[in-house]
């Protein structure tokens, strides 16, 4: 006897769908979907929360130097204007005084860039594949902005691996499973399915 449902989809195809509903919980916190799919998707964003709990601490911190691009007071990288050959600064900015890109013989436009001290998260052993099972079940989500909504314009990925670590793990550290619930709310148009909203606890 099998150990879980198969939903009526061959094994791709029920793959994808438990990754989309396990990938827009982990985003939004609720889902509306069956119970039959419920029930699959709760085993596994149980298993990927006691994952990040269990992991959360597992890191050392480290500070590394990296190079940023320096930005005007529009918001706007700074570029200049350098020898090719020579490396030499032409002109400290590539448009003149009207808004017009300068063009000079022999030069190009460059992004001035200032070196940093980052402090940044190192994944120990453990943790590392901790986040690496948990890409495995995630597809990666893009967030696009109100205002822009249809421009790529602005649009950034969601780190999901970084919330399951950084806000869901301490928020349920001190719970022992259980990290979602299921409420029924009533059967479906169509095929009378049962319904559910199934969302972190």
């Amino acid at each position: 006897m099998a150990k879980y449902r198969k939903l009526g989809r061959t094994s791709s195809q029920r793959k994808a769908l438990l990754r989309n509903q396990v990938t827009a919980l982990i985003a939004h916190g609720r889902i509306v979907t069956t119970q039959a799919k419920a029930k699959e998707v709760q085993k596994i964003v149980d298993g990927l929360i006691a994952l990040a709990v269990k992991e959360k601490d597992n890191f050392e911190t480290v500070t590394v130097t990296a190079k940023v691009a320096r930005k005007d007071k529009d918001g706007k990288r700074v570029k200049q204007i350098v020898d090719k050959d020579t490396k030499a600064v032409l002109s400290e900015t590539h448009r003149d005084k009207d808004g017009k890109i300068l063009r000079m013989e022999n030069g190009v436009t460059v992004t001035v860039y200032d070196e940093v001290q980052k402090e940044i998260k190192k994944d120990l052993p453990s943790r590392l594949h901790a986040r690496h099972q948990m890409l495995r079940v995630l597809y990666p989500v893009v967030e696009v902005p109100q205002e822009a909504a249809g421009r790529k314009r602005n649009t950034k990925e969601v780190d999901l691996v970084a919330k399951l670590f950084d806000e869901y793990a301490p928020k349920y550290a001190d719970r022992k499973g259980g990290y979602t619930r299921i409420i029924k709310i009533g059967q479906r148009k169509g095929d009378a399915a049962l319904e559910v909203v199934l969302e972190l606890v």
